[in-house]
């Protein structure tokens, strides 16, 4: 089993920076690929940026140039650095572990989530 837990949210400008951290524990081991999702009031949940044990990295086409995924293999820690943050980057973020790609329905583990405000 795999533990997931957000941290890192809060209420910032529009323009400002955020950096949220995701700490795994348990059998981290088998975990090849790692994700950032989110959920807006009123709207779907999106798959934001995944990151797997090659460094391969890819984005949502909203965030890319903006937002950075990367992972601390020594500290099982999973960050996305959010830059030049945006009103509709606002959302309820939750990190996830062992599924494919930006597709949320593969992805076996979830962390509760961290609530991003982005005001203008």
């Amino acid at each position: 089993q795999v533990q997931l837990v957000e941290s890192g949210g809060g209420s910032v400008q529009s323009g400002r920076s955020l950096r949220l951290s995701c700490a795994a524990s348990g059998y981290t081991a088998s975990i090849y690929c790692m994700a950032w999702f989110r959920q807006g009031p009123g709207k779907e949940r999106e798959g934001v940026a995944t990151i797997d044990n090659d460094g391969n990295t890819r984005y949502a086409d909203s965030v890319k140039g903006r937002f950075t995924i990367s992972q601390d293999n020594a500290k099982n820690t999973l960050y996305l650095q959010m830059n030049s943050l945006k009103p509709e980057d606002a959302a309820m973020y939750s990190c996830a572990a062992d599924g494919i790609d930006l597709r949320g329905s593969s992805y076996s583990h979830w962390g509760p989530g961290t609530q991003v405000t982005v005001s203008s």
